[in-house]
């Protein structure tokens, strides 16, 4: 018998994370390109400059209704028509609004990327905002507000913001608006959003993925490039302010056999120095089941499933922006315990943060998180959307294209030091917001009794 010979492993190839060609259209929509052989599903992620705090008063929610709008119909498809030609490329087509601004998401094999960006294309030309359309929007949206308000983290996320921002600032409410707000909205105020903010002169569209034989040149020009609109200067970003003096807010759930626990305050965004060392100190504090958090509270103590330390990014502005404003991101430790355990599981985390705070993080633990964080980047970036995704974050958070290839170098070059005083003042004991939503009769006393901030209690 013949016997193939074992197969040895090849020579390891150095990655990099994917560098974008950067470029423009006449109507001065900026495009990034990058070329991925065999990544056969293309994505593209257009970033539109019309970010929450330019919604009008009294009409949170608008940019939300427009975003699904758009992903939705157009003036010459109804919504059901948009949504057969799509199916037919194998596409699909999502859109959403956050503070950054508007995201219109799109991926569908190469093979069809023609048909499906002129779709989108259309949908950005000309909308539909057809009366029956956005009242179907703006009930659907109405419908989904009970649910998120019956959903423990997303009524800790709400009464997080509510607490650390003021109440004149966007984004101390709601992302998405309120029952109040979004029922105020109609086919003309979304139409007037969209011609105040939407248009190419500020607008970014990334495309990744296999670009062989696709002349992406002349299909940009031909789809996207008819889109027009008038110039205007971007709009300047208010200062980003907030409270985070101790305190304690419990969310009263009466009867509740949980409760879910959301620990905050702001701090630096991608742009400060500190932001490689922060996201590795925080990896080791939250980031992973073998981290300290989780190790304790879920391995030692078994009071939860999990609990989870991170930093999300909730705007940046340009560094060289005039109006001086920052950016800012949402530190944060999440997570929900047994309704006795509350008191319990709060008084140890204190005292990992206040450990932590005395005897720095282990050598060992910076390097599992430098493993687990540079070396599963190949991985988390295998599908274009992945990278179109990473390139559009740094888009709407005004950094160059390199950043995150240059991340990656940089969390490896950062030491246990670093990654120690960075978490410690990303979370100090004294100026955190804990939000509970549970049982206030059960839960009150024991977190009072800890001291870790004025306790109060509002409806749920």
């Amino acid at each position: 018998m013949q016997y193939h010979p074992q197969p040895a492993p090849g020579t390891a190839k150095p990655w990099a994370f994917p560098a974008p060609e950067r470029g423009a259209l006449p109507n001065g929509l900026t495009v990034l390109r990058c070329h991925r052989p065999g990544q056969q599903v293309v994505a593209v992620e257009i970033f539109l400059d019309a970010p929450l705090d330019a919604e009008p008063a009294g009409l949170d929610g608008v940019a939300t209704i427009m975003a699904r709008a758009l992903s939705e119909g157009t003036d010459k498809r109804s919504a059901e028509e948009f949504a057969a030609e799509l199916e037919r490329c194998g596409a699909t087509l999502d859109a959403h609004a956050d503070h950054p601004g508007l995201r219109v998401s799109l991926e569908v094999p190469a093979s069809r990327l023609p048909k499906a960006l002129g779709l989108v294309a259309e949908a950005l030309r000309a909308p539909a905002f057809a009366d029956s359309e956005v009242e179907r929007l703006v009930g659907n949206r109405l419908d989904e507000i009970p649910h998120e308000q019956a959903n423990p983290a997303r009524r800790a996320a709400k009464q997080l913001s509510k607490e650390l921002f003021p109440a004149t600032a966007r984004m101390s409410r709601p992302r998405q608006g309120t029952e109040e707000t979004v029922s105020r909205i109609d086919a003309a105020a979304v139409r007037a959003f969209y011609d105040a903010h939407v248009r190419p002169s500020t607008a970014t569209a990334v495309v990744v993925g296999d670009l062989t034989d696709i002349d992406l040149d002349a299909l940009l020009a031909d789809t996207l490039g008819d889109w027009s609109g008038n110039t205007v200067e971007p709009r300047p970003a208010p200062p980003i302010t907030a409270d985070d003096t101790g305190r304690v807010v419990i969310v009263d759930r009466p009867g509740a056999v949980q409760t879910q626990l959301l620990i905050g305050r702001i701090g630096a965004d991608r742009h400060d120095s500190v932001w490689p060392a922060q996201v590795l100190g925080t990896y080791c504090l939250g980031g992973t089941l073998t981290s300290r958090l989780d190790r304790v509270l879920r391995e030692e103590k078994g009071y939860t499933y999990g609990v989870r330390a991170f930093a999300q990014v909730l705007r940046s502005s340009a560094p060289d922006s005039a109006s001086g404003a920052t950016g800012a991101s949402m530190l944060a430790i999440s997570g929900s315990v047994d309704t006795e355990s509350t008191g319990p599981a709060l008084d140890d985390l204190w005292k990992v943060l206040r450990t932590l705070a005395a005897e720095g993080l282990t050598d060992a633990e910076r390097e599992t998180a430098v493993q687990n964080l540079v070396g599963v980047a190949p991985l988390k970036f295998e599908t274009a959307a992945s990278v179109a995704g990473t390139l559009a974050d740094q888009v709407e958070q005004h950094l160059p294209d390199d950043y995150q290839a240059t991340l990656y170098a940089r969390l490896a070059e950062t030491g246990t030091v670093e990654a120690t005083a960075a978490v410690v003042n990303a979370f100090p004991v004294d100026r955190l917001v804990t939000v509970l939503v549970g049982d206030a009769s059960q839960i009150a006393e024991p977190v009072r009794a800890l001291g870790i901030g004025e306790v109060s209690v509002v409806t749920g």
